[in-house]
Parts: structure tokens; C-alpha cells; sequence
């Protein structure tokens, strides 16, 4: 594989999710990740939860995927240092394996979570609510890359969208990295629908496709709280940081794919805010869920005297 200078966004993604190779000891395995470049100068939550993936990956028997995953994030983590994850067996029954893993720095701990894998195609009930109709195609929506263009020299996340991103992000609904949604605002809603696909082929294994899936969605999950308060990413002094994340796959992901992500946001009180997502196949096809609370914070305006 190329060197990361050499290497496309999606390129080093697979190689940074990849990880190194595993060391047992007892019921624990310790493997290393590096870290992906990311605006904020901290560990993307989304790297830390898609390798938190993969490691606990490394360990279960053969053929086994995972079906969820719930992470607290602890600490902010520095991305110019790699992380260790600590993948503990927790119990490997006929159907499921479970584990608990913990990534650190030389803090400490950054995040800490227990993931389940399953032997696949089970029999049992089954059924999905349905894509929303009438959806725009994403061929014909301008992608966040082409937003982000422009402003690629102003500032480090539009930077980012434009140049370093590994996905190909379409919003159907008025982009927020911009500014704000005026009409949800007016709505009181969060609602919100984005098309997301890696930026070229991905890697084909089902288990990096679900961690993929992991990384890309946190992308956009802050989302909603921020359209519903009327916010946006450049809202002046805020400052943001993701508490937790849980997702659960369903189906078979291909994230070279279309994916359609359909998002809400019920809540927020206390400078923190709950979104959840439903993630559809192109064809329809209900095939994860995932539910995030964020922190989010803007400094109060002096009043006018």
C-alpha cells in the first residue's frame, strides 16, 4: 500500500481500520490503531468506535458480525498519537460473542465499549419500516464536497469536506455546514435526510463495510440537534463533542453503495442533545439503526442594556 501522503481519503481509511496485529494475554487482546487527521485536533469519535469494531472483530470465532455496538466516550483523544485498544472477552455463547473494549492514550482512556457479534442469517421474526417515498436521487443533489470547495481556504472544516473527506455526503435537506436551516427553525424540527457512499470502491469484507458504516455516520449524527436550535457548524464559539454512540446493524452493508440516513432528533436540555438515524439501502432496504448524544454548547449573547 502507498504512503499516507500518496494514499486516497478512502485509501488511508481502510489502512487506519485495518489496525496492527493482535497480542493475547489471558482473556485480553491488545492491538494498535493509528489516528486519522481530523479538524478539531482530537480522535474523531467515529474512528475510535469503527476500530473499536475491528478489534473486537479480531477476536470472536470465525464468520461471526457484529450486530452492535454501545460506546462511551470518555476522554478527548489527540490525533497525533496512536491508540491502543483492549479487547476483553466477555463470554462466546452458540449464537453470540460478546466484548468489551477500551481504547486509550497515554492519558488514559478515550472510550470505552461492549460490542456483540452474531452468527448471521438466524431464523426468527423479521420486518423493517420502509424507506420514505419520493426521495431525491443523489446523482442529482450537489455534494458536501462541492459546498465545501469554496471555502476550502477559510477554514479547516470546509477543508476537510472538500479534500480530506472519505465519503461522498448529499444532504436532501438544506445543508447546516454552511448556516442555518431557517425553515426547520420556523418547523421546530430536526428532521433531516442525507445520502452518504465512500469517495471510490471499498474494501469488500462485510466486517469493514459495518465499520465503515460506524465511521462515516458520525458525520453527520450532531446534525439534527444542531438544524432544530438553529445552529449550524459555523455558528460562532460553539463547541461540540459526541457523549456516546450506539448502533445496531440489521443487513449486509456496501458502503461503496448509496445509503440514505434518514435522521430525527427528539430531545435536547442541558447542553445536550439525543439523535437517532435510520440507514436504507439504495433499493430500500432497512439496514442499521444508530442513536448518538451529543454535548453542545454556545456562549450566551450579553443582552442588549
Amino acid at each position: 500500500m502507498p504512503g499516507a501522503d500518496t494514499m486516497t481519503p478512502l485509501e488511508h481509511l481502510v489502512k487506519v481500520l485495518t489496525l496492527g496485529e493482535p497480542s493475547a494475554y489471558r482473556s485480553h487482546t491488545y492491538i494498535n490503531g493509528e489516528s486519522l487527521y481530523f479538524p478539531t485536533g482530537r480522535v474523531y469519535g467515529g474512528q475510535v468506535i469503527a476500530q473499536s469494531v475491528i478489534a473486537a472483530g479480531k477476536t470472536v470465532p470465525e464468520g461471526r458480525l457484529p450486530h452492535s455496538i454501545h460506546g462511551y466516550f470518555v476522554a478527548a483523544g489527540d490525533i497525533h498519537q496512536d491508540v491502543l485498544f483492549d479487547v476483553e472477552n466477555l463470554r462466546d455463547g452458540r449464537s453470540f460473542s460478546a466484548r468489551r473494549v477500551n481504547a486509550t492514550q497515554s492519558d488514559g482512556t478515550i472510550l470505552t465499549a461492549i460490542a456483540s457479534f452474531q452468527v448471521p442469517d438466524q431464523q426468527g421474526v423479521e420486518f423493517a419500516d420502509p424507506m420514505p417515498e419520493h426521495v431525491p436521487e443523489p446523482e442529482g443533489l450537489s455534494s458536501a464536497k462541492e459546498l465545501m470547495a469554496p471555502y476550502a481556504e477559510q477554514s479547516p472544516f470546509a477543508n476537510y469536506y472538500a479534500t480530506k473527506s472519505p465519503f461522498d455526503i448529499r444532504h436532501v435537506t438544506p445543508s447546516i455546514l454552511l448556516g442555518v436551516d431557517k425553515h426547520a427553525v420556523a418547523e421546530d424540527s430536526g428532521k433531516q435526510m442525507v445520502w452518504m457512499r465512500t469517495d471510490g470502491g471499498a474494501d469488500g469484507s462485510q466486517m469493514m463495510n459495518r465499520a465503515m458504516l460506524a465511521l462515516g455516520c458520525d458525520q453527520i449524527m450532531m446534525e439534527p440537534v444542531l438544524r432544530r436550535a438553529g445552529l449550524s457548524m459555523t455558528t460562532r464559539g460553539i463547541s461540540f463533542a459526541s457523549l456516546d454512540h450506539s448502533m445496531w446493524w440489521y443487513r449486509d452493508v456496501d458502503m461503496s453503495q448509496w445509503h440514505l440516513y434518514v435522521q430525527d432528533t427528539p430531545t435536547a436540555a442541558h447542553g445536550r442533545g439525543l439523535s437517532k438515524a435510520m440507514v436504507y439501502s439504495q433499493d430500500g432496504e432497512l439496514v442499521a439503526a444508530m442513536a448518538q448524544e451529543a454535548m453542545i454548547r454556545v456562549p450566551q449573547q450579553p443582552s442588549a442594556a
